[in-house]
């Protein structure tokens, strides 16, 4: 497993992933995340997640937007996983890269929110050691991680 840059090669193999049915509502489409890195391009940490030669994910990380607080934060922006490539480790993967990249560029916390719903990611990120923070951003849940 590896994280792929985003190239004029690879892009178009971003737009093709597409999450299990029922779950379009969790996550924007890649199409709008790459939108947003472009708009966005001094915060925004996108990348494809590959497993050899097959792409099976997109994951983007925020690195130190402003936050309502009046500081800064960084965190986890998007995660899409192919509907196909689910339950095989790669957004766990996916996940620790965006950390080690975190921890890296001096965070000492990662931040992520969920849509708090059944079905929904919220237990994927408590396992992975997120503790919701009792904050609300645009209707989801704000969860928190101690690098």
């Amino acid at each position: 497993m590896r994280l792929e840059v985003i190239t004029p090669e690879n892009y178009e193999a971003a737009l093709d992933i597409a999450v299990a049915p029922g779950q379009e509502d969790l996550v924007a489409p890649v199409v709008k995340s790459l939108a947003e890195a472009y708009v966005f391009p001094e915060f925004a940490w996108p990348r494809l997640i590959c497993d050899g030669d097959r792409v099976v994910g997109f994951v983007m990380a925020f690195v130190g937007i402003p936050w309502s607080d009046g500081g800064r934060r960084s965190g986890l922006w998007r995660l899409n996983i192919a509907a196909d490539a689910q339950g095989a480790g790669y957004g766990r993967f996916a996940v620790a890269a965006v950390c080690d990249e975190l921890r890296g560029r001096g965070s000492s916390r990662a931040y992520v929110t969920w849509e708090p719903r059944a079905g929904g990611p919220e237990g994927f990120y408590l396992r992975l050691g997120f503790r919701a923070t009792g904050e609300v951003s645009h209707g989801q849940t704000v969860g928190v991680l101690d690098l």
